[in-house]
């Protein structure tokens, strides 16, 4: 660090091989997200879940992230020792990790394989969050796209060597891809062991090849960098929310998941309202009530604390941050709710979809239905092989475009990509839209955590990060829990609307980027000075 870096509030550029070297372990994290993403509903209706239950069974994976991220990001932003501040957690997490993805295929049974789903992604979770704060702490903000859409390439290449294990597997390897009743695929056990060695490599790769600022030289380029935009350092605190409007703003929400609950509890009743007609009200929703609910609870009791005096804790941090964070991030957030529900139901129902609709084996227990699994996984693989191209030219488009047009360009055509599922019968053919269904996932992926890195507070990257992904968990959330209540009701339980339905919230998605407030001038448009470009 020198002393004309400083003043200038500008942290020296990276070269290309020390980006890479940050970023390489996303790749031994997405090769484990994407065994789990493309595999878990197959395990699930292997041990005997039918498809109306597969929503809720995947609930697991978001709540794990809800509660793992922030407090997370909370530690690694108050870490600092021999590995640094963010390294230790990227270590714990694969190992853990590693260790889930060889127990995973091996569940005898559905409740055992759903448990094994909170403790898998618990562990990719404790890796991946300190890994978006990593590029916001070493990489001054003219780097920061080039430095997420790195991840974003290494996220590509990880998911096409996730999707293609299975299928390598059973065409290249010869292992059988069928077992009998109440038993995992020999291809998809190899697999997941062949991913928990790949994760632990990779994330081993990044801890060992790099380094970072100490939290004195963070705050020192943070403290610069407000001068050169010319933020008073007061200015720069975070705001506190009073007890009174914790408690008000819970209440409120305690009130409206109790009448949601007694809605779903009325429409559920013996007899039916007549005015529901034939929609059937899912019992799945009440877990949408009680998380209306507990979110009011959680702010009843920081008002509690606070008013106590009792505020100088990890959770008042969280919860106050939360509630402080920068415009951008607001903006943000109704961007990434679309985005990831429209992602979350491919996951859910990609591979049912495809096998009764292009496959027309609905049967997971049939040749038909294994077949349409394996080749989903495939088309995972082209999905996320254009994903991985279409991030490295985001790093030349991005220098020369506006992020948020082209994020909007991105997902408009996903949307695109989601709406050609229906009309295409032919299963050969299903490449064509994973095209543009993968150029929307890089942007996802990498865009948005570029934009709002430089509107958030350096020593609290961390923090920001996973409150961040509480806006990629709680659309997972309403989808595991509402998806299936719509399907049933709206669709006749057929998967493949469910792409359809992904094609509209991207749509929904890329209409909200416009209305997005881009990094150094979020800032500078909050504290009423003159805007200038973003370093």
């Amino acid at each position: 660090m020198t002393d004309t870096a400083i003043k200038a509030g500008r942290k020296p550029a990276m070269d290309p091989m020390q980006i890479w070297n940050m970023s390489f372990g996303f790749l031994g994290i997405q090769i484990g997200f994407d065994l789990q993403n493309g595999n878990v509903s197959r395990i699930f209706q292997t041990l005997g879940a039918e498809v109306n239950e597969l929503a809720i069974l995947w609930i697991a994976a978001p709540m794990t992230g809800l509660i793992v991220q922030p407090i997370i990001g909370h530690l690694s932003d108050n870490t600092w020792g021999r590995f640094g501040r963010r390294r230790p957690y990227f270590l714990l997490g694969a190992i853990l990790a590693s260790l889930a993805l060889f127990i995973m295929p091996n569940s005898p049974t559905l409740w055992v394989a759903a448990g094994m789903l909170w403790i898998m992604d618990a562990s990719l979770n404790i890796t991946m969050e300190p890994f978006r704060a990593f590029v916001g702490d070493n990489l001054p903000d003219r780097q920061r796209t080039k430095g997420y859409a790195m991840q974003s390439f290494f996220i590509g290449v990880g998911a096409v060597i996730a999707g293609a294990l299975p299928w390598m597997m059973t065409n290249w390897m010869g292992l059988s891809n069928v077992a009998p009743a109440g038993e995992i695929p020999e291809t998809v056990q190899w697999a997941f062991y062949l991913g928990g060695a790949a994760l632990l490599a990779a994330v081993c790769w990044t801890v060992f090849t790099t380094k970072e600022y100490s939290p004195e030289q963070i705050a020192a380029y943070e403290a610069a960098r407000h001068e050169a935009l010319g933020i008073e350092a007061s200015d720069a605190e975070t705001v506190r929310r009073s007890a009174g409007q914790f408690q008000s703003g819970g209440l409120v929400w305690v009130l409206i998941g109790a009448a949601f609950a007694a809605f779903v509890f009325y429409g559920r009743g013996d007899p039916k309202p007549a005015w529901l007609g034939e929609v059937e009200i899912a019992q799945e929703l009440y877990v949408l009530a009680g998380l209306i609910a507990v979110f009011g609870v959680i702010q009843i009791v920081a008002g509690m604390m606070r008013s106590g005096g009792n505020d100088q804790n990890g959770f008042m941090e969280v919860v106050n941050d939360l509630f402080a964070m920068p415009k951008t991030m607001r903006q943000l957030a109704v961007v990434q709710f679309f985005s990831w529900f429209a992602m979350f139901s491919m996951w859910i129902y990609g591979t049912p979809a495809v096998a009764e609709f292009h496959f027309s084996s609905p049967d997971p227990a049939t040749q038909g239905y294994q077949d349409a699994a394996d080749w989903w996984g495939l088309l995972g693989s082209v999905r996320n092989g254009i994903a991985a191209a279409a991030a490295l030219g985001f790093i030349w488009i991005a220098a020369r475009m506006d992020r948020r047009r082209l994020h909007a360009a991105n997902l408009f055509i996903g949307a695109a990509g989601f709406a050609a599922m229906l009309m295409i019968r032919d299963p050969n053919l299903l490449w064509i839209p994973m095209v543009g269904v993968g150029i929307a996932w890089a942007s996802i992926v990498s865009l948005p955590y570029a934009i709002l890195a430089g509107s958030v507070p350096a020593k609290k990257m961390g923090i920001y990060m996973g409150i961040f992904n509480i806006f990629i968990v709680v659309p997972q959330l309403v989808a595991a829990t509402l998806l299936g209540f719509l399907l049933t009701t709206f669709f006749e339980g057929a998967p493949i609307w469910a792409l359809m339905i992904s094609a509209v919230s991207f749509v929904l998605a890329a209409i909200a980027t416009f209305f997005v407030t881009d990094g150094a001038t979020a800032l500078q448009e909050k504290h009423g000075v003159a805007t200038e470009p973003a370093q």
